[in-house]
């Protein structure tokens, strides 16, 4: 469900943020890079958390075959 960015569903909470946060610690999830189409997980997981169901701009290195993102910064989108 998180691919498809729609969090309702999972009643987690009531926006994507607390979702995000509850399923990380629930279920032991990543926090990934959701480009609307695919998922890339983050190599920070530590980080994303003040970021979570928000828009963000993430810079550093795509692994292709693991669908990894080496994370250099994260930002909030402009």
């Amino acid at each position: 469900m998180c691919p498809e960015a729609d969090h309702s569903r999972m009643g987690m909470g009531p926006t994507d943020r607390e979702c995000t946060i509850a399923c990380i610690n629930a279920h032991g999830a990543l926090y990934v890079l959701y480009d609307g189409k695919d998922a890339y997980a983050l190599s920070d997981q530590q980080t994303p958390e003040k970021f979570a169901g928000k828009k963000v701009a993430v810079t550093g290195t795509l692994d292709t075959k693991t669908k990894t993102i080496r994370v250099d910064s994260i930002t909030a989108a402009k």
